[in-house]
């Protein structure tokens, strides 16, 4: 596996092991691991796997598309189905839907960031745009320092 003590540097061990997978188990545009994928595994820093995929991207062998994942193979050549909402989209719209469904009461706080990152498996910035979005709708409000709340149901959107 990994050899921190050697005299290569942990995300291009990393890459290589990827670049491995890519060649021996995966086809053009399949998922490639995410950020927080590769920390888990591989038991490193967010910015070590960043460079890891940073790596590989540089090399051609992998895309990343903001909001739905990495993906083997460049841009243009890799088929892949397009997704009907960006990813943060799509976890706002099952976030309300759980607020709708009482699962989350107004005035009570809903998952944080980083149990949303790990729930939905996505980059923090994907999640920071759904609640974004959420608050935008009128869903949710957000108090520094303490998380964010669900609104009260007469602020909620009008269906």
């Amino acid at each position: 596996m990994l050899d921190p003590e050697g005299d290569t540097h942990l995300y291009l061990q990393i890459s290589e092991v990827i670049r491995s997978r890519i060649v021996h188990e995966l086809s053009p545009g399949d998922p490639v691991a995410s950020e927080a994928q590769i920390q888990q595994e591989f038991g490193v820093a967010r910015t070590t796997a960043r460079r890891a995929i940073r790596v590989l991207r540089d090399e051609g062998l992998i895309h990343t598309v903001q909001g739905e994942g990495t993906f083997v193979g460049a841009l243009d050549q890799a088929p892949r189905a397009p997704r009907k909402l960006p990813l943060y989209q799509h976890i706002a719209s099952e976030v309300s839907d759980r607020i709708k469904a009482g699962e989350f009461h107004p005035r009570r706080s809903i998952p944080g960031e980083t149990a949303l990152v790990q729930h939905y498996d996505v980059a923090r910035e994907t999640v920071r745009r759904a609640l974004a979005l959420l608050r935008e709708q009128g869903w949710i409000y957000t108090v520094p320092q303490r998380g964010s709340y669900v609104s009260a149901e007469e602020r909620w959107p009008k269906e």
